[in-house]
């Protein structure tokens, strides 16, 4: 469920997997348990030009995240490990555990499933003072595949030993969802679930918060 937390600001809230989807400590993602959310384009907060719905679920060991795609036309061709992925199509994710807006992971995901992820000190004006891609997470799991024509699936498992608190009921992490869309005529659209008002996703005073329930 999304909701208004404040003016401009949306609340996303993350449902628990029931115990009885895991077998053998792996899990069914049960994706229909969580309502998704769009993406719209992060300058003006429009409707995107191809739609982006994004949900997210959680259990004490994973966090999961699914981005379902609408995508005619691919451009992807880095294949290494934090290539600049931010230069042709691609998903991101943005979590600040504490809150901070000065200490943020970043993921990024292609359509080749290839990752770039880095820990990120920011300066508090919207600038990504340090970029610490020698950091990578740790049991990191991604998917991309094609569920029908001009769609792409996406799909992030993300270990909770990344993260400095226990994964529980009520804990609420400050989080922002992006993507990277270029037709085929090389224009790019920049789209976000919390709009930053520019070409810019490091803006930590436009995340929007998620609670896990």
């Amino acid at each position: 469920m999304v909701r208004e937390s404040s003016p401009g600001k949306m609340t996303y809230l993350c449902p628990k997997i029931p115990e009885e989807c895991r077998t053998g400590g792996q899990y069914a993602v049960p994706w229909h348990l969580s309502e998704p959310f769009e993406l719209v384009d992060t300058v003006t907060g429009m409707p995107a030009l191809e739609q982006t719905a994004v949900r997210a679920c959680w259990s004490p060991d994973c966090l999961f995240v699914q981005f379902i795609c609408e995508d005619h036309h691919i451009a992807s061709d880095f294949l290494n490990r934090d290539d600049p992925l931010y230069e042709q199509d691609v998903v991101e994710l943005f979590f600040d555990e504490h809150g901070s807006g000065t200490h943020y992971f970043e993921l990024e995901v292609s359509p080749r499933n290839v990752v770039f992820d880095a820990r990120i000190e920011n300066d508090g004006f919207g600038n990504a003072a340090r970029i610490d891609k020698e950091w990578n997470f740790v049991g990191l799991r991604t998917n991309v595949h094609s569920d029908a024509p001009g769609r792409l699936v996406y799909e992030v498992q993300i270990p909770a030993c990344n993260f400095d608190l226990p994964f529980r009921e009520g804990l609420q992490w400050r989080a922002n969802f992006y993507r990277i869309n270029e037709n085929p005529e090389g224009v790019r659209e920049y789209q976000a679930w919390q709009p930053t008002g520019a070409v810019n996703f490091h803006v930590p005073a436009a995340f929007g918060t998620m609670v896990f329930i």
